[in-house]
C-alpha cells in the first residue's frame, strides 16, 4: 500500500510546503507550518469543474440596491449594516462562552418566523441546542436542527430542505471526504468554507459561520478563511462581564468597524439602547484624571471615559501601561506634552485605561488622554460634565477629527454642558445645551487646566 503523501501548511497564509521549515517561505510568519494528508488533486474541485462564468462588460451590469432582511435583533443588524444579504456568508468569532452560538440562535428563532432556517451543529447535540433554546424561552422557534458534521451531508440537507439562511456551528468542525486530514485542521477548514460559498452564491442562500479562536484572539485557521466570507465580526468582552461587544472587521455589504453593543441576561442577549452610559463613570463629583472622550464606531458616536493615575516612580525606571489604548501612542502624546504643555512626567509613573473595556483606536482621543494625564499629576479635575476630543500632533497642535458636529450633539444628548474641541471642529451654528471651548495648541488646552 502506497504511503500517503503528506505537506505542511501555514495556518496564517495558507500557503503549503513539502517539508516542515521554521518560517513560512510566503508570509514569513514563524512556527505556523502544520502537517496534513495531501489529498488527490483531481477529487478535491472535481463538484464545481463544469461551472464556468461569461465574461461581462462592467457597463452593462445592472447596479441595484441589495435587498436585506433584518435579523430582528436591532444590535446585530446594525452591525452587519441592516439586515442579512441572500447569499452572503458571515463568519462570527469569539472566545468561548461568549454567546455566538446564544446570538445566532437568537437570530434564527426570529428569522424563523418569516424565512425557512437550517441550524447545523457540530459541537453539540440536537437536544442540548433545545436545553439552550428553552433558558432563552425559545422551545417554540420554527428552525429546522441537523447534527452533522460531514459537509456533503450538509450540503445534501440544504438542497433538500432549500433554506433561506444557514448556520453553522462551528466551521472547525466540519470536514470533507475528498480530503484525508482530520476535522480543524487548516486544508479541511478552507476547503469546507470554500465549498460553503460556492453553495451560498449558487443558491442564493445566507449562511452564518461560528468561528473558534485562537488563544492569541485571532480566527482559528488559515487567514484565507476571512477573505472568503463576506463579512467578518468578532465577539468582544469579559466573560466575567454582563456586557458584550460585537464589532464588524470586514463587510462587503456595510460599514466596516460597526460596533453593537448587547447585555447577558437570563434570556439571553439583549441590545443596549444607550451604550455611551456603559462606559462613563458616575462619580459624585468631578475627579482629577478623568476626561470624556466622543470617539467613533462605524457610524455611531460613543462617548467613553478615559482615566489616568500618574504616581511618583517606585523602581529604577517610570512605567508606561494603557489598557484601551495604544502604548506607543502614549508614550508619543507623553513626549508631546512635556515639549509643548510644559508637564514633566519623566519621574512618574503613567497608567491609562479606557474605562468598561472598549479598545479606542482613532486619533481622537488624544487630547483627552493629555488632559487626563495632566489633570491627574496636577490633581485638578476638569469641570464636571465636559466633553474632550482632538488628533494631537508632534509639534503641539490640536488638529481636527471626522464628523466633530455629531461627537457634539451626542454628548448634548447626554447632558454635557461643555465640550473643548479643535478650532477647526467649531459647527457654523451652535448646539443647544453645551458650551464650546476651542482650542488650538496643547499650552491652550493646560492652560484651560490652570483656571
Amino acid at each position: 500500500m502506497a504511503k500517503a503523501k503528506t505537506i505542511y501548511s501555514c495556518t496564517e497564509c495558507g500557503a503549503q510546503s513539502p517539508k516542515w521549515q521554521g518560517q513560512c517561505p510566503q508570509c514569513g510568519a514563524w512556527n505556523t507550518l502544520v502537517e496534513s494528508v495531501a489529498a488527490p488533486a483531481p477529487t478535491r474541485f472535481a463538484n464545481v469543474a463544469g461551472a464556468r462564468s461569461t465574461v461581462r462588460a462592467l457597463a452593462s451590469v445592472d447596479a441595484r440596491e441589495t435587498p436585506r432582511t433584518p435579523t430582528g435583533v436591532e444590535e446585530f443588524d446594525r452591525v452587519l449594516g441592516g439586515g442579512l444579504v441572500s447569499g452572503g456568508v458571515i463568519l462570527l468569532g469569539g472566545d468561548p462562552g461568549i454567546g455566538k452560538s446564544t446570538l445566532l440562535l437568537q437570530a434564527s428563532a426570529l428569522l424563523g418566523a418569516a424565512h425557512p432556517v437550517l441550524y447545523v451543529t457540530g459541537e453539540e447535540s440536537v437536544e442540548q441546542v433545545a436545553m439552550r433554546a428553552q433558558r432563552l424561552g425559545l422551545v417554540n422557534a420554527p428552525v429546522s436542527m441537523l447534527a452533522e458534521v460531514q459537509l456533503e451531508a450538509i450540503v445534501a440537507a440544504i438542497d433538500a430542505q432549500q433554506p433561506a439562511f444557514v448556520v453553522i456551528d462551528s466551521i472547525q468542525t466540519l470536514y470533507t471526504e475528498a480530503l484525508t486530514s482530520a476535522p480543524g485542521s487548516v486544508a479541511q477548514v478552507r476547503e469546507c468554507a470554500a465549498q460553503l460559498t460556492r453553495v451560498a452564491k449558487q443558491r442564493g442562500v445566507g449562511i452564518l459561520f461560528v468561528g473558534h479562536v485562537t488563544k492569541e484572539g485571532a480566527i482559528a485557521g488559515p487567514r484565507v478563511l476571512e477573505h472568503i466570507v463576506d463579512t467578518v465580526l468578532y465577539f468582544e468582552g469579559d466573560t466575567h462581564s454582563s456586557f458584550r461587544l460585537v464589532r464588524a472587521i470586514k463587510n462587503r455589504f456595510g460599514a466596516a468597524n460597526e460596533l453593537g453593543v448587547f447585555a447577558m441576561t437570563e434570556r439571553g442577549l439583549r441590545g443596549v439602547n444607550n451604550p455611551s452610559a456603559l462606559f462613563l463613570s458616575h462619580h459624585s463629583e468631578a475627579v482629577a484624571g478623568s476626561a470624556i472622550v466622543a470617539t467613533l464606531e462605524g457610524s455611531r458616536p460613543l462617548l467613553v471615559e478615559v482615566q489616568a493615575l500618574v504616581d511618583p516612580v517606585a523602581g529604577a525606571s517610570p512605567r508606561r501601561l494603557a489598557v484601551g489604548i495604544d502604548a506607543q501612542r502614549l508614550a508619543l502624546l507623553l513626549a508631546v506634552l512635556h515639549r509643548h504643555g510644559g508637564v514633566e512626567v519623566a519621574g512618574y509613573d503613567v497608567f491609562v485605561n479606557a474605562v468598561g473595556g472598549v479598545r479606542i483606536d482613532e486619533p481622537a482621543a488624544d487630547l483627552a488622554v493629555l488632559m487626563a494625564v495632566a489633570s491627574s499629576i496636577k490633581n485638578k479635575p476638569l469641570h464636571d460634565k465636559t466633553l474632550v476630543f482632538g488628533e494631537v500632533g508632534l509639534a503641539g497642535e490640536i488638529r481636527p477629527v471626522q464628523r466633530g458636529v455629531d461627537r457634539i450633539r451626542e454628548a448634548a444628548k447626554l447632558g454635557f454642558k461643555t465640550a473643548v474641541v479643535p478650532v477647526a471642529n467649531k459647527p457654523k451654528q451652535s448646539i443647544d445645551g453645551i458650551t464650546l471651548r476651542t482650542v488650538e495648541r496643547v499650552d491652550d488646552a493646560m492652560a484651560m487646566l490652570r483656571e
